[in-house]
Parts: C-alpha cells; sequence; structure tokens
C-alpha cells in the first residue's frame, strides 16, 4: 500500500484551516486499505505582528481584507455553512477576537515530537471557532493541552520560555520561501499543492491521482 507524504501548513485563527482539514480528513478515511497518509502538521502564522491583546474581527478583517459589516455576515455565514457539512462547528457570536498564534505554534511543534500534534490541532481549533477561547492565554493553552492527554506542567514551561519558537519561525520560512503566501496549504510528497478549504472530493481524488503515480 502506497504511502503518501501530506504537509498541512495552517493556522489555529484561520477558518478556512479548520475546513480544510475536516475536510482532508474525511478524505484520507475514504482512501483507507487503499492509501496511506503520514500527516505532518505545519506552521504559518496569519497575523504574525499582532499585539498580546489581539485585535476585533470586525476591525481586523476590515482593516486587511476592505470588509464591511455586511460582507463580513455574508461571509461568516458562507463558512458556518461550510462548516456543517463538515461537522465542524462555528460560533462567530463567541468568536469575536483574532489573536496572536506563536504560542500555539510552539506547542503544536512540541506535541508533533510525541506523534501528539493533530488532537492538539482539533481541540485548539475547537477552542477558538467554537468556543470563542483565547488562544494566545498562556492559561488557556495548557488547559487545551492537558484536555487532550499533553502533560500541563511541561506545556506551561514551555509558554514560560522561548522553547521551539525558532523552529516554528525556521518551518514558517522554509514554506514561504517555497511559495506559500495563503493557507491551508496542502502538500502531497513535498510536490503536488492543493490551496484552500476544499470540498472532500477534491482531496480525495488528489490523493488517489498521486498515488497511482507512484
Amino acid at each position: 500500500m502506497k504511502t503518501l507524504r501530506i504537509d498541512f501548513v495552517s493556522d489555529v485563527v484561520c477558518p478556512w484551516c479548520a475546513i480544510g482539514l475536516a475536510s482532508l480528513e474525511q478524505a484520507i478515511q475514504r482512501l483507507q486499505g487503499q492509501v496511506a497518509v503520514e500527516l505532518h502538521l505545519q506552521p504559518f502564522e496569519l497575523n504574525p505582528q499582532l499585539p498580546a491583546e489581539g485585535e476585533g474581527i470586525a476591525e481586523h478583517l476590515g482593516r486587511k481584507y476592505g470588509m464591511d459589516m455586511a460582507q463580513l455576515a455574508q461571509n461568516q455565514e458562507r463558512i458556518r455553512q461550510r462548516g456543517a457539512e463538515l461537522g465542524v462547528a462555528f460560533d462567530m457570536d463567541a468568536r469575536s477576537r483574532i489573536w496572536n498564534t506563536l504560542d500555539a505554534h510552539r506547542l503544536l511543534h512540541w506535541a508533533g515530537l510525541q506523534g501528539d500534534a493533530l488532537p492538539l490541532k482539533r481541540a485548539l481549533l475547537q477552542a477558538y471557532f467554537a468556543e470563542g477561547r483565547n488562544v494566545s492565554d498562556p492559561a488557556t493553552l495548557v488547559a487545551i493541552a492537558a484536555q487532550v492527554g499533553l502533560d500541563a506542567e511541561r506545556a506551561r514551561a514551555i509558554l514560560a520560555s522561548g522553547e521551539y519558537a525558532a523552529e516554528v519561525r525556521e518551518a514558517e520560512q522554509f514554506f514561504q520561501r517555497s511559495g506559500i503566501n495563503g493557507v491551508p496549504a496542502v502538500i502531497i510528497e513535498r510536490r503536488h499543492l492543493v490551496s484552500g478549504g476544499q470540498p472532500v472530493e477534491v482531496f480525495e481524488r488528489a490523493l488517489r491521482e498521486v498515488a497511482a503515480r507512484g
């Protein structure tokens, strides 16, 4: 059985990344017994310059993309509907701010060294998009790490230091140099790129085609 390497480049405050991950995972499930997958979660910060207090979503999207309130509402409803199709919950009222995500990525890097990055990634996305929690707050991050069975004291120590920041920055710079400037980006076998929160069928077809090429 062919094993494919997939690098999933994303941020934990990117709604299309939550949609893309759910869609990709469902595509992988459809291929069980036919194609094996080695999934690597890679960091990308949409807003590395955000201060600790974050920024209001409406203000942020208005400044960054020129969205007015009507466009924002339309975009949020589109995201909510796409999420619902995949079983991903979005509570647009709970999620009022966008946060700096370097610390979340540092914890994900640490979890990845133990093979536990995917449960933590799912929990971070759930905490932010469905519960509106502050995924830059150290206490919140420690609680989420503990929730998925990671060592809370070790997580706390990492967050109190600069541990794994260099590794996260190095990975981000590698993918930026490789031409990734938007997320989610799904890179199959380090060569084939599928961009955006695509439908399950798109990911399934891409995986089948790459596997068939050998």
